[in-house]
């Protein structure tokens, strides 16, 4: 699971990679300082663990994780390779949604690209880049698909999607803005469009803006952007995220309590990342170890214990399941156990967000 961290320059990209990562990419103030994209690992931030934890005692606790990646600040022309513009958009493909920083504070000691504060132009400036890109890959497939029609007719239901979404394109709208059916989602998996990539808006403020968000008129205007395209908006900033990332959990709590704050903004963008990729954890409990695995929304039994080792879902037989607040609640797996809140799941079972389970196998 990977997320692009992208943005103009000077936004505060690597400052929030660092916050995130505490993995120390290179922070200037000039354009282009993040030429190879830099990675990090981050642990999805799961309280259950903790309280897992005090049940069983175990020798180790892991966390889900996501990976972020740093990519290079991006300007107009990109597209057609300006800047750094064609490494740029190989290494958003890679990735399985975007992060975008939009600078929404104002600094005179900090460069703007553009001269001036203007979060909805900075957005418009990346995501016109991004639709340049997908209306060439667009035309490419579309040319392919309507000669491959004269010797099968199956290809025109492609043509019509690949038709509507040139369509959306060239009126400026990224493709994800648009409804798709079952069967067009089926074909749209295959089109790797950039446009189509989940995407959050992490609108960086000031410590001043941060006690007013609501009434921010920077604020205001990304979100107004993002609703246009079913897209998550973060206000956070970049400059505390980056002060708390160095204290102890205490030092942090009590920061974030002076700001009237219940969790970091950083804690809000990975959750809503995980969230925005359809992704949920089931929960793995004993002595010696406590863990969460990422899974898809949806996923069966067998293929949930594939996580774990693909032996496990080749002898898959059944699992052994109960719910992370019964068993908080009762205390133990043996209480829930006498109470009858421990199940039996076959292989048609789809597990849900915070089942505690042990699979049953043989091989």
């Amino acid at each position: 699971m990977k997320l692009g961290i992208v943005g103009l320059p000077n936004v505060g990209k690597s400052t929030l990679f660092n916050s995130i990562t505490k993995a120390g990419a290179e922070c200037a103030n000039y354009p282009f300082c993040t030429i190879e994209p830099n990675v990090g690992v981050v642990a999805v931030p799961d309280k259950r663990l903790d309280n897992l934890a005090k049940i069983y005692h175990p020798q180790k606790i892991t966390h889900a994780v996501i990976e972020f990646v740093d990519i290079a600040g991006l300007v107009k022309g990109a597209s057609k390779g300006e800047g750094l513009g064609n490494k740029f958009l190989s290494h958003i493909r890679e990735t399985d949604a975007i992060c975008e920083v939009v600078r929404c504070f104002n600094d005179s000691n900090i460069v703007h690209v553009d001269g001036s504060i203007d979060p909805v132009r900075d957005i418009e400036t990346i995501n016109l880049e991004l639709i340049f890109a997908d209306i060439e890959t667009v035309n490419k497939r579309l040319e392919k698909a309507k000669k491959n029609l004269k010797a099968d007719k199956k290809y025109q239901e492609e043509i019509d999607l690949l038709e509507k979404i040139l369509k959306n394109l060239e009126e400026g709208k990224s493709a994800r803005a648009l409804e798709y059916n079952e069967d067009e989602r089926k074909l749209l998996k295959d089109m790797f469009l950039l446009t189509t990539k989940p995407i959050i808006y992490i609108a960086n403020v000031s410590e001043e803006q941060l006690g007013n968000l609501e009434e921010d008129e920077n604020v205001k205007k990304v979100k107004e952007y993002a609703s246009k395209e079913n897209a998550e908006v973060v206000p956070l900033c970049v400059k505390m995220e980056e002060e708390l990332s160095s204290l102890n959990e205490e030092d942090k709590k009590e920061m974030l309590e002076m700001y009237g704050l219940e969790e970091s903004g950083l804690d809000k963008v990975i959750k809503k990342s995980y969230d925005l990729l359809g992704l949920m954890s089931f929960l793995t409990a004993g002595e010696p170890e406590v863990r969460a695995w990422t899974i898809k929304k949806g996923t069966k039994a067998p293929e949930a214990a594939g996580k774990i080792h693909s032996d496990i879902e080749r002898g898959f037989i059944k699992a052994e399941i109960v719910s992370y607040d019964d068993l908080i609640r009762e205390g133990s797996m043996n209480m829930a156990r006498e109470k009858g809140l421990v199940r039996i799941e076959g292989k048609d079972y789809v597990m849900q967000d915070g089942d505690i389970v042990l699979f049953k196998f043989n091989v």
